[in-house]
C-alpha cells in the first residue's frame, strides 16, 4: 500500500489519520490515474471524433462498467453524480413530480442530513407525511416500530446502511423486504458501508443505492446512484442540458437512454477514472480482508477506550468501523484540537445528524473511524493522547 499523504508529520508527530468516515486517503494508483488523464487524455466525452475524446469516452464508459460489476448491477443502472448527497437529492427532485399529497415517506432517526433533509423538504413542499423509525436504547433500529410505520400508504423508505455516528450496521435486507411487502420503494445510503462490506444490489433487492467515491479511496466530487432500470426508465430527469437529450425541437424534448438521461452536462471524467482505480485497489486488497482488518481494529479500539475513566462509548452489537465517544465535562471540539497537536486526526461535532443528537440528548461526540492503512499502534497513540487530554482538563 502506498498512501503518500500518510508519510507527513503534523506538529512534528507522525500523522495518525482516524477520520475515514469523513473521507479516506488516496492510494498512489488513484492519484496517478487522475494526473495521467489530464496530462495525456483530457477531452470531453461523447463530444468529438478526435483521438483524445475517444480515449476519454472509453475510460468514462468503462468506469460505469467497473462500478456495476463492483455492486453486481447492470451498466445502465449506474449514474454518476457528485456524491451521496447529490444522488439522494436527484431522487427527491425526480420523485417530486410523482408523489401525491398524503403519500408517506419513512426515514430513520439515525440518518445523515443528506438522507433526511431532502425527504423532509420534499414532504413540506408537497404536503407529504414524513415518518421516522426510532432507535432503541442499544442504539439499534426499532424494527417493531418499523413494522408499524411501514404500511400500504408508504411510498418510499430511506435508510442508512451504516450509521455515520453510531457505526450501527442496519438490517437493510429485512427493511427492504418489509418495504416491498407494502409496495414501497427503498433508498439505501451506502456512503459508510461501500468500502467496508461486500454489497450486492441484486441480493439486497434494493431499488436505489447511493454512495460517494471519496469515502472509498476515490477522489472527491464523484459519486454513484444505482437504480433498478425499470424505475429509472419511469423517473423524469431532474437536470436538463447537454448529453441527456435525444431530440430537441422548439416545442418539446425527449431524453437520452440510461444512464445518460440523468447525466446532464460535462461529467466529472477524471473523478470517474479515479473511482475506477479506487475500486481496482479495493478488489486487489479484497473487500473481505478490509472488513476483517477494520473489524479487528474496531474491537481493539473499543477495548482500549474502555480502560479510560469518565468516557461514554456509543457502541452497538453490530458495529461498523467507526466509534463515537464523549469524555465527561470536556467538549468534543476541545478534545479534537488537543489530539491534533499530537498529529491525530479525528472528527468532533454533530456529524450532520442533529435529530440523532437530539435523541441522545447531547450536542456532539468525538468520532474515530478506520481503514485498511490504520494499525493498532494508531489506536495506542490515540489512547495515550486521550489520557493527556483528561489530565489537561482535571
Amino acid at each position: 500500500m502506498n498512501f503518500p499523504i500518510l508519510n507527513q508529520k503534523i506538529n512534528k508527530n507522525r500523522l495518525v489519520y482516524l477520520d475515514n468516515a469523513a473521507t479516506t486517503q488516496k492510494p498512489i494508483e488513484v492519484i496517478t490515474a487522475i494526473k495521467e488523464f489530464y496530462e495525456k487524455d483530457n477531452a470531453n466525452v461523447h463530444r468529438g471524433l478526435h483521438e483524445l475524446s475517444l480515449r476519454s469516452s472509453i475510460q468514462y464508459e468503462d468506469a460505469h462498467k467497473t462500478i456495476a460489476e463492483f455492486i453486481n448491477a447492470n451498466e445502465e443502472e449506474i449514474i454518476f453524480t457528485s456524491g451521496t448527497t447529490e444522488s439522494i437529492n436527484l431522487l427527491a427532485n425526480s420523485f417530486e413530480q410523482i408523489l401525491k399529497p398524503n403519500d408517506e415517506i419513512i426515514v430513520t432517526e439515525m440518518e445523515h442530513h443528506s438522507n433526511f433533509v431532502p425527504w423532509q423538504q420534499l414532504a413540506i413542499r408537497n404536503k407529504l407525511k414524513l415518518k421516522i423509525i426510532p432507535i432503541k436504547e442499544d442504539l439499534s433500529l426499532d424494527l417493531e416500530a418499523a413494522k408499524k410505520l411501514i404500511t400500504k400508504k408508504t411510498k418510499m423508505v430511506a435508510v442508512t446502511h451504516i450509521s455515520n455516528v453510531l457505526g450501527t450496521i442496519n438490517p437493510i435486507k429485512e427493511i427492504i423486504k418489509l418495504a416491498h411487502q407494502n409496495n414501497a420503494l427503498t433508498i439505501i445510503d451506502a456512503a459508510q458501508s461501500i468500502s467496508h462490506l461486500k454489497i450486492n444490489v441484486k441480493n439486497l433487492d434494493c431499488d436505489f443505492l447511493a454512495f460517494s467515491g471519496h469515502k472509498m479511496f476515490g477522489p472527491t466530487g464523484i459519486g454513484v446512484l444505482f437504480g433498478k432500470k425499470h424505475l429509472l426508465d419511469k423517473l423524469p430527469p431532474s437536470k436538463f442540458g447537454g448529453g441527456m437529450i435525444k431530440e430537441v425541437t422548439t416545442k418539446h424534448s425527449t431524453w437520452n437512454d440510461l444512464p445518460w438521461k440523468f447525466e446532464a452536462g460535462t461529467p466529472n471524467i477524471s473523478g470517474a477514472i479515479g473511482l475506477t482505480k479506487a475500486i481496482e485497489f479495493i478488489n486487489k486488497m479484497g473487500i473481505n480482508n478490509i472488513e476483517k482488518h477494520n473489524n479487528e481494529l474496531t474491537k481493539y479500539a473499543i477495548s482500549k477506550l474502555k480502560t479510560l475513566k469518565n468516557i461514554k462509548i456509543y457502541s452497538t452489537k453490530n458495529q461498523g468501523p467507526l466509534i463515537s465517544f464523549t469524555l465527561k465535562d470536556i467538549h468534543p471540539h476541545d478534545v479534537s484540537e488537543i489530539l491534533n497537536i499530537d498529529g491525530i486526526a479525528t472528527r468532533a461535532g454533530n456529524h450532520c445528524a442533529m435529530p440523532l443528537m437530539t435523541k441522545l440528548k447531547i450536542q456532539g461526540t468525538n468520532r474515530i473511524s478506520f481503514q485498511i492503512y490504520n494499525t493498532k499502534e494508531d489506536i495506542d497513540i490515540l489512547i495515550k493522547a486521550l489520557t493527556k487530554v483528561q489530565e489537561v482538563f482535571k
